[in-house]
């Protein structure tokens, strides 16, 4: 009986260059990932279920298998994220956040994720701190931001400016980093909100980076009311349950979203 073929890791890493090999085996070496051979093609890939591609510029996640969708990649200049700048959700996220109420507010973004919404809230004046606890996605963060520094953008590096990765659980941060942070803000992954294939692509490639029975939501809540910040916010679908069965303050309500806030105190005056 020929021997069965091994089980595919959750996530290899390969090089798109040869010339990218060395700095490949540092990251596999980092991440405590198998580095697949240069240019392997996701479509034809047995190895892993997901291949971290390393790029001159850029760095990638994409699912294997046949048809192997495109990879995700945190491109903070991408079209689609200029476009969100006008977007109803930014305005909305920007008034639960309370971006208005004080000058350079400082949010701790603890479910960082790509970091799209740290980027509306930088965009919109905020100074975010993004906490990310998953090291895959916090390189693809950290090389997001290391990519729009080097745009020569102007408007693009002057809002990665006020972000600052934390490749940490927002829960194991000392008390003195916390100091002067004025919003708390959790996204936590719940079931899948949209249909569009992009978004079920993420939420399949978070599933096996976290796993689908994730739970830590509850706790964040709890580690967060009990930190010194003004507030607290908490985005859920329109229609679920507050989060850990605790009533916000006040809601606001999107389309598809909600903002659930937990006011704890007054922004305190610089």
């Amino acid at each position: 009986m020929p021997d069965a073929m091994p089980d595919p890791a959750p996530i290899a890493i390969c090089a798109l260059q040869a010339e990218l090999e060395a700095q490949a085996a540092h990251l596999a070496a980092q991440l405590g990932l198998p580095q697949l051979p240069t240019a392997t093609h996701a479509k034809n890939c047995k190895a892993a279920r997901a291949l971290l591609l390393l790029g001159p510029s850029s760095l990638s996640l994409q699912l294997t298998g046949s048809p192997a969708p495109g990879p995700v990649t945190v491109d903070f200049g991408a079209a689609g994220m200029r476009h969100r700048r006008s977007g109803g959700h930014n305005e909305l996220l920007g008034r639960a956040i309370g971006v208005h109420k004080k000058p350079a507010l400082r949010v701790l973004d603890a479910t960082a994720g790509l970091g799209r919404d740290a980027f509306v809230l930088a965009d919109l004046g905020a100074r975010v701190e993004l906490c990310e606890r998953n090291p895959v996605i916090a390189a693809l963060l950290r090389s997001g931001l290391q990519a729009a520094g080097e745009q020569g953008d102007p408007w693009l590096g002057a809002v990665t400016a006020r972000m600052q990765l934390r490749e940490v659980d927002a829960r194991s941060l000392p008390v003195e980093a916390l100091e002067g942070i004025d919003v708390i803000y959790l996204d936590p992954m719940f079931p899948q909100r949209d249909k569009h294939a992009a978004v079920k692509k993420e939420m399949t490639l978070f599933q096996l980076l976290l796993g689908s029975g994730d739970d830590s939501g509850d706790s964040l809540l709890a580690w967060a009311l009990q930190q010194a910040v003004a507030r607290v916010v908490v985005k859920r679908p329109r229609k679920a349950p507050p989060l850990g069965g605790r009533k916000p303050s006040h809601l606001l309500s999107g389309k598809s979203v909600r903002f659930d806030v937990y006011t704890l105190g007054s922004f305190a005056e610089e």
